[in-house]
């Protein structure tokens, strides 16, 4: 009778001081495994990790001006609302691109931590860079949606780096994240070293939506979240993915995107 009585007793949800307690102790345990570092160089910091002074120069920031759709960074101001020639001769099913630097040295360091080297603890900050570099899509979007990984992957890598991304995103920006809204559906091979073409044909119908997703993403905005944009194949596909399924306008926000330089 004990037992059963306590079964039903409701859950107590925690005060809130105690709960900013706690999050202050699983920081400190944190830190000790992970001593705040420049995230770069490895160099000691005096407060939370981040980028040494150093390394936050050699960070090259995706800044305007840049192509509205494509987000690619123009040499020089050519007026508002100007489109790249890629993006005029091969128009994205996306509506928009948006990353916060250039796929050079640094930036993949820090996407290497997070994706091969179990940095989680990155996302928070590459994520609060994202916000930024959005240029006021996520707070304009309804729901935040990460590229899916196959679930064989996902077993291996032991966690999804544009999960750990949108979910830091949502914590930041308080709009809902969506982690289960499309799932990847084809064990593909691994983008890199494939040609253009090759990446198109290999993510080709790769993505479905959940149920989950069919019912809550019709007609809303999603900002797609990713660690790196290459070619956008990958991305490309998911977009065609979410419109098929209704949604009304697709923002693609990256951390990183590898490009030649300004055009």
């Amino acid at each position: 009778m004990g037992d059963i009585e306590a079964e039903a007793l409701p859950a107590i949800p925690l005060r809130p001081a105690l709960a900013r307690r706690l999050r202050h102790l699983a920081g400190a345990a944190l830190d000790l495994v992970y001593p705040p570092a420049c995230a770069g160089c490895g160099v000691l910091l005096g407060s939370k990790a981040g980028l040494c002074p150093h390394c936050w120069a050699t960070l090259a920031l995706i800044e305007r001006p840049y192509c509205e759709v494509l987000g690619t960074p123009f040499s020089h101001d050519l007026g508002p609302g100007i489109l790249s020639a890629d993006a005029i001769a091969n128009p994205p099913p996306f509506d928009r691109l948006r990353s916060v630097a250039l796929y050079d040295d640094l930036a993949r360091i820090l996407v290497h931590s997070l994706k091969y080297r179990d940095r989680t603890d990155l996302a928070p900050m590459m994520a609060h860079w994202m916000l930024r570099a959005g240029d006021g899509a996520v707070q304009a979007a309804d729901l935040i949606v990460p590229v899916p990984l196959h679930r064989f992957r996902l077993l291996w890598r032991k966690f999804n780096q544009a999960a750990e991304l949108a979910r830091a995103l949502a914590d930041l920006s308080g709009k809902p994240v969506l982690i289960d809204a499309v799932r990847r559906t084809k064990r593909t091979r691994r983008q890199i070293g494939l040609g253009p073409r090759a990446r198109e044909e290999n993510v080709r119908g790769a993505f479905a939506i959940t149920p989950e997703g069919r019912e809550k993403l019709f007609g809303r905005r999603v900002v797609l979240v990713d660690d790196v944009y290459t070619t956008g194949a990958t991305v490309a596909a998911v977009t065609r993915t979410l419109k098929r399924a209704g949604v009304a306008d697709v923002t693609v926000l990256t951390f990183a995107r590898a490009l030649p330089g300004p055009i």
